[in-house]
């Protein structure tokens, strides 16, 4: 609306003009080498309007016809722009398709058309990873690795192709370079810290961690910081203890509820008379997560205790967790050595229908301490052998007797306390109707012929086997009372197996940090790397 008052305005004042000049006529006489020229003063402001204006437009044809080989030179760049722009487009669509002909034909055209653009050298090298090419990905990824622009996604990729071949040595010196170039890179800095860990190099770990812990949350940062602490308490326990200690407190600190920072600082604690500070610190663990080493460790508080002793404080400790079965194991180890008998099969008492491994051989221990009665405990023994397992430390299918700070592969905190394979912390209540009572689910998977674990869905429902269904005969003929099932009861329907989960049809081209669809084959490889402090074993090896 401003705009058109304001043309409005401009035209009133050019018509005003030119009426007060045609109120006003008048002559202009121009006398110049001899000639004479008289005219009017409207002739004469209309022939330097035409003077102006053919002045200007042979001055725009002169500069356009100048400015020509510019101008053509701009417009075949820019045509040449857009044609290898839709050849790195369609190529990189064709690279997560999985369709090798049009992605290599794609790619030859991007690198005859922009050999120097970053995309062109991405295309590239996913073309060259595609078709398993290494060789052409790896000088792809150098050639990226070598210009300031695309420094970074060149060694990233070479860190992955290095990961392929198995070099560790060479994969670990292209993080470190990434992460000193830019260190907010979080893959370079998590290459880097997996390393430090895998070969047992904590202090620069933590130093590590201390300097991107901007980049993490508070709980992630405490958990893995104390984590690092542990394993280097761990590590320097033999060599320097109140180091050890010291570091032990502190990641029990940071993480009340982490079992092995509590077990080793309240054991190493209560080692120096510290008895009250040790019980706090094993208390708040134990009422998070009940471990057995932490009840190991409460048992032993104080050195050279009598057994009735070290039972009333596992009294105390299995109240702060009623009917949680590692409370009762606890108990019912302690009651043995003390000889109370009857506390030990009431601990248990509520885990017999379903008995885990340890609950079956604590059972069978039970019988020959307190009756000598080596029958019942051969079947115990038995019914260990197919009673569901307990949980232990694992981590990527190897399970470990005590924890480990980084699994086989150099991954940080992997180790969790629960049943191998299945992820089951704890076996499930059985379902004992009237007439029929269904048995544990067995959790030992089929083994491939490579030791590998072939993971299936979880194992139908068996029916008790035959030691499970004997009967057990006490002094006057009678079944005993915590014995297994009578021979008598019917057998349990079998549940169908789910059916087995099928892969995808179409593979699926990963990005350059991933390893890819081939990433089993390069796994099968890559030699396996012996963590620092050992331990680890695969499981059904």
């Amino acid at each position: 609306m401003i705009r058109v008052v304001i043309f409005l305005i401009l035209v009133g004042l050019l018509a005003l003009g030119a009426a007060w000049l045609a109120d006003r006529p008048g002559d202009v006489v121009v006398t110049w080498q001899g000639m004479h020229i008289e005219t009017s003063v409207m002739v004469l402001a209309a022939g330097l309007l035409v003077a102006v204006a053919a002045l200007m437009l042979l001055w725009t044809l002169l500069s356009a016809l100048l400015r020509s080989p510019f101008i053509l030179r701009r417009h075949l760049h820019r045509r040449r722009g857009e044609r290898a722009y839709e050849a790195i487009s369609r190529g990189l669509v064709a690279i997560g398709a999985g369709d090798l002909v049009a992605a290599r034909k794609h790619a030859a055209e991007a690198k005859r058309i922009a050999p120097s653009e970053p995309l062109a050298l991405l295309l590239d090298a996913q073309h060259a990873q595609l078709s398993g090419d290494r060789e052409s990905a790896d000088s792809a990824f150098r050639a990226m690795a070598g210009r300031t622009d695309t420094k970074a996604l060149g060694l990233h990729g070479l860190f992955v192709e290095a990961h392929r071949r198995g070099d560790r040595a060479s994969a670990h010196a292209f993080a470190e370079e990434a992460a000193r170039e830019n260190p907010s890179l979080d893959w370079a800095g998590r290459a880097v810290l997996e390393f430090r860990c895998l070969t047992g190099d904590w202090a620069g770990a933590l130093a590590l961690l201390d300097a991107n812990k901007h980049a993490l949350d508070k709980d992630s940062y405490r958990r893995q910081r104390a984590v690092m602490l542990t394993a280097r308490a761990i590590a320097s326990e033999e060599s320097d203890r109140d180091q050890a200690k010291a570091l032990a407190i502190e990641a029990a600190k940071l993480e009340p509820a982490f079992v092995p920072a509590a077990a080793l600082a309240g054991r190493m604690l209560a080692e120096g008379g510290e008895l009250r500070k040790a019980s706090r610190i094993l208390h708040k663990a134990w009422e998070a997560h009940p471990h057995p080493d932490l009840a190991q460790v409460f048992s032993d508080l104080r050195f050279g205790d009598a057994a009735r002793d070290r039972l009333k404080r596992i009294e105390v400790l299995a109240k702060q967790v009623p009917g949680h079965i590692e409370g009762a194991l606890a108990l019912a180890r302690v009651a043995i050595d003390a000889r109370e008998f009857a506390k030990a099969r009431d601990a248990l008492a509520s885990f017999l229908a379903a008995p885990t491994r340890r609950v079956a051989l604590l059972m069978a221990e039970l019988e020959r301490a307190e009756q000598n009665d080596e029958g019942r405990a051969r079947e115990w023994i038995a019914r260990a052998l197919h009673a569901a397992p307990d949980p232990s430390w694992t981590a990527e299918g190897h399970v470990s007797d005590r924890w480990l700070p980084v699994s086989p592969s150099g991954k940080l905190d992997a180790f969790e306390w629960r049943v191998p394979v299945t992820g089951i912390t704890q076996a499930a209540p059985p379902i004992e109707p009237a007439t029929t009572r269904i048995a544990t689910v067995r959790a030992a998977p089929p083994v491939a012929a490579n030791n590998d674990i072939v993971e299936k869905p979880p194992a139908a429902l068996e029916a008790p086997s035959m030691q499970d269904k004997a009967p057990e005969v006490g002094d006057g003929g009678t079944s005993a009372a915590a014995g297994p099932a009578p021979a008598s009861e019917p057998p349990v329907a079998r549940v169908p197996p789910a059916p087995p989960k099928r892969d995808a049809v179409i593979p699926l081209v990963h990005a350059p940090d991933d390893p890819g669809p081939d990433a089993d084959a390069a796994d099968e490889a890559t030699p396996r790397v012996e963590p620092h402090n050992g331990g680890w074993r695969r499981i059904f090896e």
